[in-house]
This record gives C-alpha cells, structure tokens and sequence, in this order.
C-alpha cells in the first residue's frame, strides 16, 4: 500500500521573492490607518505592509519611514501615494532616497516618474479595478499590479475578484496580487491556485490591535454583520465608493449639487489648514476641475480632501461624521487579533487548504493507480 504524505507548502511566489516578505500578505495603505506602528506590526507578523503617505504629515512623513526602519532593521516596507497630493513628489523621492522595497498608487504617475523609481529599485505596484487599467499600468512600467474586485473597501471597481483576477492574469505578463474581499486563509489558497502571487487586505488590517483606529471607530467595524450594510455610494467624488452605512453618506446623498460643493468647500479649508497646503495648490485643483467640468466641481474637489473625511472617523472618534470605507469581508470578523496572529492565521489556514487539496489528489492518483494494478492482475 503507497503510504500518503501531505506535503509542506513552501511561501514562495514572486512577490515573497520580490518583496522580501515570509508570507505573500500586503497590507494596503488606509488613510490616517497605515502607520508607522501598522507596518511595524505587519512586518514583524511576516507581511510587507505600506504606509499611507497620503494623510501623513509632510513634516512627518520621512520620521515616520525612519521608524520602520529603525524597528524592522530594513526597507522590507512600502509607501503610498497619489499624484493629486501636494506633497507627491517628496513621496517619491524619499522612497528613493531609503531605497524603499515598493510604492502604490492608485492615480499613479507619469511614464518618466515609474522610470526613475525602478532606476532606484523601488518597485512599482499600482492598484487598478479594470483589465484595461492594468494594462495601461504595465505598459507605464508598473513591476507588478493589484487588483480590487468590487468587495474591497474605498474607491473600488464593480467587477467581482473571481472574475477580474483571472482576466488580469490573461492580459499582462507580471505578477498580480489579488484584493478585495480577503481576509481568510481559504481566500488566500484560493487565489494562489488561481495564479495570483499573493493577496492585499485593508480592512483585514484595519480591524486589528495594531491599527491606530478610535475604539469607537472600530466597534462600528466590529458591529457590521451584514455584507449588504457595507455598500457602494457615488455620492462622496463621483465615483464607486464601497463603505459602511452612516448619517455622513446619507445627508451626502441627499443633497442638491450645490449643497456637495458646500459640503466639499468646507471640507477642503479643514484640510488645508491640517496639512498646511498652500492656497495656491488648492485653488489650482479647484480652478483646473471648474474648466474641464463645472457641473463636477464638487467631486473633483472632494475627491482632493477626502483624508479629512477619513480624520473624522479614523482620528477623531466620529464614525457618523466622516466617511468609513470598508471591504465587505467586515461582516465576516468579529473580533480583533493582533496583525501578527491575522498573518499567521491566513498562512496557517491556506497551508492546510492546500496540503489537503494535494493530500486528495494524492489519494485519487493512488486509488486510480490500485484499481489499474488489480485490473491487470485480473486479467493475468
């Protein structure tokens, strides 16, 4: 009888290789979320985590990339960023000057920018929700892309992750990271099979005891047990945005046009006057909205000061007074782990997905084998 041995799944996919990670586990950058200590944590757990360049501070931004080096003893990390910002290109040249492992974005830069960071081996991986936006991104120079099915939290797209996945690992010929709508071991064995290189969760993370998350903030997470509460709204810029129900987005929606520039205008003062950009800046992304598209001056320019939407839930305490994005994977957890024991979690959970799936094929091919052997000696 052939003795059945499971065999020991090896983490290794071109993004542990690429990245310098244990387990092939992103997580993402979350607005005023992905810290510092966030990444620390991640890192230290065997993920690559990012830090959200976005709503960290200019001044800030460069002691905050010393920290995780000074804590993780290397660049094993990443950073994020959009080109809306004003401090885009300060992003983009510390990530080269701490050689930093990787940068994200969503509206990412120009052909020259990407050019200069894989110059420096930083690598690039922006995230896209379309097939026609990963390979524009390929085309751009990206290393790798990830992306969002519709179950991811934020700006998302509206096809789902089984589909987009293998539609993406069709058209482009770098590695891929799957996101949207993972937070277990199952989903991470599941995109592994399908060819992904790895996963990306935010909302996974932003549900730990290492995200810097208000308790208040976070019981609201918690509490969600309903994947249908955990919608898409276009109210905030215009676009798909998937988060959790609240008054904010419900007076948002319930407003005429000018009420949302109201809304918007205001919103973006407070940011101003948080992050010190100069008026100049500001009225540049006002000016330039108002010629494309007046009737989308509102969303241009909320779309612009949405971290300070995200200060009001994710610093301030008030879940009903800013924006909460969420995947839909919120309803399924329902209690806080540290982001090591997620981490180990997931590698622990598709180890031993994928050991039985071998363990069963193992069995098929021995069963079949047998049968084949007693036919023939049946016959003899």
């Amino acid at each position: 009888m052939t003795q059945i041995v499971a065999p020991t799944f090896p983490w290794k996919t071109p993004l542990t290789e690429r990245l310098g990670c244990r387990y092939p586990i992103i997580q993402t950058a979350m607005g005023w979320v992905s810290d510092a200590n966030l990444v620390i944590a991640t890192t230290q757990g065997g993920g690559f985590g990012f830090l959200a360049g976005a709503t960290i501070d200019a001044d800030k931004l460069e002691g905050e990339i010393q920290k995780v080096l000074d804590a993780t003893g290397g660049s094993n990390f990443g950073l994020n960023f959009h080109m809306f910002q004003e401090n885009a290109m300060k992003c983009v040249e510390l990530a080269i000057k701490y050689r930093l492992k990787a940068v994200s974005y969503g509206r990412g830069p120009d052909k020259e920018t990407i050019a200069r960071l894989k110059a420096a081996n930083v690598l690039c991986i922006p995230t896209v929700g379309a097939v026609k936006h990963a390979i524009k991104a390929v085309q751009l120079g990206a290393d790798m892309i990830t992306i969002q099915g519709a179950e991811g939290g934020g700006h998302t797209g509206s096809v789902p992750s089984s589909i987009l996945l293998p539609q993406v690992l069709d058209a482009v010929d770098v590695p891929v990271i799957a996101a949207g709508g993972f937070s277990t071991g199952r989903g991470l064995a599941s995109a592994l099979a399908a060819g992904a290189s790895g996963i990306a969760m935010g909302t996974a993370f932003l549900m730990t005891k290492d995200s810097p998350t208000p308790e208040d903030t976070l019981a609201r997470y918690v509490s969600v047990n309903d994947p249908q509460s955990v919608r898409v709204t276009l109210a905030v810029d215009g676009m798909r945005h998937r988060m959790i129900d609240n008054t904010y987005i419900q007076r948002l929606e319930k407003a005429s046009p000018f009420g949302r520039l109201r809304i918007a205008l205001a919103s973006a003062w407070k940011w101003k006057q948080e992050t010190g950009m100069t008026l100049g800046h500001m009225f540049s992304v006002f000016f330039k909205a108002f010629k494309e598209d007046p009737s989308a001056v509102s969303q241009v320019v909320m779309s612009a000061n949405q971290p300070v939407l995200l200060q009001r839930s994710m610093v301030e305490g008030q879940p009903d007074a800013g924006i909460l994005p969420s995947g839909q994977v919120a309803a399924a957890i329902g209690e806080l782990k540290t982001a090591a024991e997620l981490i180990q979690g997931i590698a622990d959970q598709a180890t031993d997905c994928l050991n039985n799936l071998a363990s069963k094929q193992t069995q098929r091919a021995v069963s079949l084998n047998n049968n084949e052997n007693t036919k023939q000696q049946e016959a003899c």
